[in-house]
């Protein structure tokens, strides 16, 4: 098992590696290390600019943008947060409040000056890599978006064998919840009882017009983590004919869920009955926790555990339940 070397990132400024092609097309932009502690994307991007540097790859069309520490105040830390979530409440701020909310003054226009967004994660559990998939093409006032098609043409051409949609609509549900049982004095203190709140990069990304990809590229310290987020910058590059490769090909036999419920950890003394991993199998009624009166927390339905966070602190996200989704997925 290998492990990333100290961060020795400055915390005054948002480094970004610009290259560009003469010829039009594509405007895309890699981000790593919106958690400071998800170190594979910032790996991989190293990698990438040092392979335009020697050659090793060639911009051909269109303008690529690479940002190896998006949170360089986590990264310094070697945890998930500097101030906050970078990846919560994302949007310019005339009044910046914290060190997330000076990054996104910086990084939200960054955004906005591109096409397409692929954003590298890692995750705290086991489990295999997985993307992030944005709403089907739709008017609505929640996430209103016009290339869905676009979208799932590059999902399908990034290697996972699990896509997984319904991030934003569930996250709102959930702030709703969370708003029934908040006092309206905590509220000024609680920023996830805003419907904001569940807006990160991928959804400002297509706030703007664009369109974006979360890829989970494995848990924090897999080895192989890095290795599958570099091959998902070359993947993307040659899907979108940036760099002169073949076309890659749209991986079938996808697993598609839809993340349908959220469930909040609402007391410390609240805890697991097992360990979970994301997307452990789980059937109506099985127990998944309990809180911390005894009251068992059942699964609603078959279906599969998300996101587990037995270290989440009292109201916020304890764990996320999806199912099958009944969206086809083109492309």
């Amino acid at each position: 098992m290998t492990t990333s070397p100290p961060p020795s990132t400055a915390t005054s400024s948002l480094r970004s590696h610009g290259f560009h092609a003469l010829a039009p097309g594509p405007r895309l932009i890699v981000l790593g290390a919106v958690h400071g502690n998800e170190t594979c994307g910032t790996r991989a991007i190293e990698r990438t600019v040092a392979a335009f540097g020697t050659g090793e790859l060639v911009l051909q069309r269109g303008n690529l943008t690479l940002v190896p520490v998006a949170n360089p105040l986590a990264y310094n830390k070697q945890q998930r947060n500097g101030d906050r979530n970078l990846n919560r409440n994302l949007a310019p701020n005339d009044a910046p409040q914290d060190f997330e909310d000076r990054i996104a003054n910086a990084l939200c226009p960054l955004l906005a000056a591109h096409d397409v967004l692929l954003d590298l994660h890692s995750f705290q559990s086991t489990g295999e890599p997985f993307l992030m998939l944005g709403p089907a093409d739709n008017t609505g006032t929640l996430e209103p978006f016009a290339h869905a098609a676009q979208e799932q043409a590059l999902a399908l051409r990034l290697g996972p064998q699990r896509i997984v949609e319904g991030w934003l609509g569930t996250y709102a549900i959930g702030v709703q919840r969370r708003l029934a049982r908040t006092a309206p004095t905590e509220r000024a203190q609680l920023l996830s009882t805003d419907p904001r709140y569940g807006v990160g990069t991928t959804e400002y990304m297509r706030s703007t017009g664009g369109y974006a990809l979360t890829l989970e590229c494995g848990q924090h310290q897999d080895p192989q983590a890095p290795e599958v987020a570099w091959q998902a910058i070359l993947r993307t590059l040659a899907h979108l004919q940036m760099v002169e490769a073949p076309a890659p090909a749209a991986t079938t036999g996808v697993e598609f869920l839809r993340l349908t419920e959220v469930i909040d950890k609402l007391h410390a003394g609240d805890t697991f009955s097992r360990s979970w991993s994301s997307y452990d199998p789980v059937s109506a009624g099985q127990e998944i926790g309990r809180r911390h009166d005894g009251t068992p927390v059942l699964a609603p339905e078959n279906g599969f555990i998300v996101f587990p966070n037995a270290s989440a602190s009292a109201g916020n996200e304890w764990f996320y339940f999806a199912q099958p989704s009944s969206r086809r997925l083109g492309g």
